[in-house]
């Protein structure tokens, strides 16, 4: 049995210290206890890949639930990468979404490096030059851009 068949995916997001946990074990940004807090809140819906009674990989979609849908935090820890478990979290990401968003609602996602070939599989396109996706990273109240 592959090792890919021994995880199990569950429609369940994972709590904030195992969320914090697995962005930094995964390569993504540190998120203070309370953002994750506040912004778990949030998710419409999400799941994780459970391995052995221990959360590997994960990913949520957040929004207004009616025109906007973001797809985000999708991570997979690196020993379990190149197994499909990527593609595994977006089916179910997505199946949620055709069967929940709205017509009309706009879905979209920040794509790193090769990942957007993984996300063009579900129907995910560059938006550019029409769109630019545009951010910055708060820093509190009262401080300076």
């Amino acid at each position: 049995m592959s090792d890919a068949a021994t995880i199990e995916l569950v429609a369940s997001f994972p709590d904030a210290t195992t969320y914090r946990r697995l962005r930094i074990e995964t390569g993504l940004s540190p998120k203070s206890p309370e953002a994750a807090a506040r912004g778990l809140a949030n998710t419409l819906y999400g799941v994780s890949l459970v391995k052995a009674g221990e959360v590997i990989g994960m990913g949520r979609v957040v929004g207004d639930n009616g025109t906007v849908f973001v797809v985000v935090d999708i991570a997979v820890q690196r020993e379990h990468q190149g197994q499909g478990l990527g593609r595994r979290i977006m089916a179910a990401l997505d199946a949620w979404l055709r069967a929940n968003a709205p017509p009309s609602a706009y879905v979209m996602l920040v794509a790193d490096g090769g990942a957007k070939h993984l996300y063009a599989q579900f129907g995910f396109a560059d938006t550019a030059p029409a769109s630019i996706g545009m951010a910055y990273v708060a820093r509190g109240p009262g401080a300076d851009r």
